[in-house]
This record gives structure tokens, sequence and C-alpha cells, in this order.
């Protein structure tokens, strides 16, 4: 089985893609019937509107919404038809770009399980990563999943954690990304640096971004990054 991970584009009048409940229900009913053993939804919605002093945008296509999806082979021809019924989507600007990724989750989503189609707690922070220039991909790999976990799930207030390395671009013209990443955060979190830090001390914040930043930054080219916050809702599969 592998993901598939579709990221629609904004318009250019900053609205995304149609992802509400109508338009959830419609994609996940025939994504399923086509068979695909998993969906999900990232959406940039008004539930997000107070995390909107976290979004860095870089990338000269900023993601309006994502739609994961597990099917048995993301092979071209065995593709189309899931990518037929995403670009079939109404109110998008353009199709979706599709990614093919390797799905690691270091942190599973126990403390605020969402039953299937409904909004889970809090919000998504999404973020599309490049490798810094020169850093050979098998360092980059160790620094993020062997070392940097650790210290991001020790700083942060995360109850999700989701790396998803992208193998392959699988469509034209799709923003050259290494890596897409999904934190799930409490809504505090949203407004709230202490909250987001789990701390209630300005010095113990003030360390911890700074030990944040230091580790980031020896894995990620910080001058080429987006960052998203969505609502996240897990259609479930068959």
């Amino acid at each position: 089985m592998e993901k598939v991970i579709y990221v629609f584009g904004l318009a250019d009048d900053g609205t995304g893609p149609d992802l509400g409940p109508e338009a959830r229900d419609r994609l996940t009913r025939a994504l399923l019937d086509l068979g695909a053993h998993g969906v999900s939804f990232n959406v940039v919605d008004h539930d997000v509107d107070p995390a909107a002093p976290l979004r860095i945008l870089m990338s000269e296509r900023h993601a309006g919404g994502l739609v994961s999806v597990w099917v048995d082979s993301a092979t071209e021809h065995l593709r189309r038809p899931f990518d037929d019924a995403l670009a079939s989507t109404a109110g998008i600007a353009d199709p979706p770009h599709a990614y093919l990724v390797t799905e690691s989750v270091p942190l599973p989503n126990t403390r605020f399980p969402a039953e299937h189609g409904t909004r889970t707690h809090g919000f998504a922070q999404v973020a599309f990563l490049r490798r810094p220039a020169g850093q050979p991909e098998a360092e980059w790999l160790d620094i993020w999943l062997n070392d940097h976990t650790h210290v991001a799930l020790d700083l942060q207030d995360t109850f999700s954690y989701v790396q998803n390395v992208v193998t392959r671009l699988l469509t034209d013209g799709a923003e050259p990304w290494d890596a897409i990443v999904e934190e799930c955060f409490p809504p505090a979190a949203m407004t709230d640096p202490h909250a987001f830090f789990d701390t209630t001390d300005d010095e113990l914040l003030a360390r911890r971004q700074q030990d944040m930043f230091a580790s980031v930054e020896r894995f990620i080219d910080l001058g080429k990054i987006d960052v998203v916050p969505t609502s996240r809702y897990d259609a479930g599969g068959a």
C-alpha cells in the first residue's frame, strides 16, 4: 500500500478548494469506491483563522488544502481514477499536485481521538520542507527522524506527529518539497506560544523556542518552507 498526498493551491483571491462537509463526504465515497484504503483531509478554513500569524508562505504555489489517500499502487495508470476524482472538486483554481510519500507516525493521536468525518481537536500545522542544499539525504534523514523528532516532542505540546518523506513528485509542476509534516496542537496553541511550547514560564518559553530553532536549522532550508495551519478530518477507510 502507498500513500499519496494531493496538495490543492490557493486561487488568486486567496480561496482554497471546496472541502466543506458535503464535498468531503462526496470525495470520501468516490475515493473509497475506487479502492482507497483510507482518506484524510487538511482544510484551510475559518476554524484556523486565529492561527494566521503562524503561517509561513515562501513557495510560489501556496497550499489551500490537502487530501491524503492510501492506495494499492501509485503507478500512474492505476492512480489516474483518483487523480480525476480529486481534479473534479468544485471551486479549485487548478488540479492538485500529487506526492508519493513514505509515512512515519512517531506520535499517533491517542490523546484526542476523533470520530471518522469529524474535526480533530485543535489544529493541524502542516509544514512543507526542503532539505538544505548540499546536505546528503542520509544525514538529513538521520538528523530529522532519529534526533529532531525527540526534540520536537519534548519541547512542544504536540498530540499527533506525522512525518511524510516525499519519494516522488507524481504531477508536472509540483513544488519540489522533500517532506510534508503534520503536527497537531491544542486550540490555545493557535494564539498562545506558551500553549504551543507547553509552558507558563517566560524564560522556559524562550529557551524552548531557541532550542527548537537550533534543531530545525540543522535539517530544514528555512528560506524555502511553507507552514500552513489546517483543520484535520480523518475520513477513515474501507
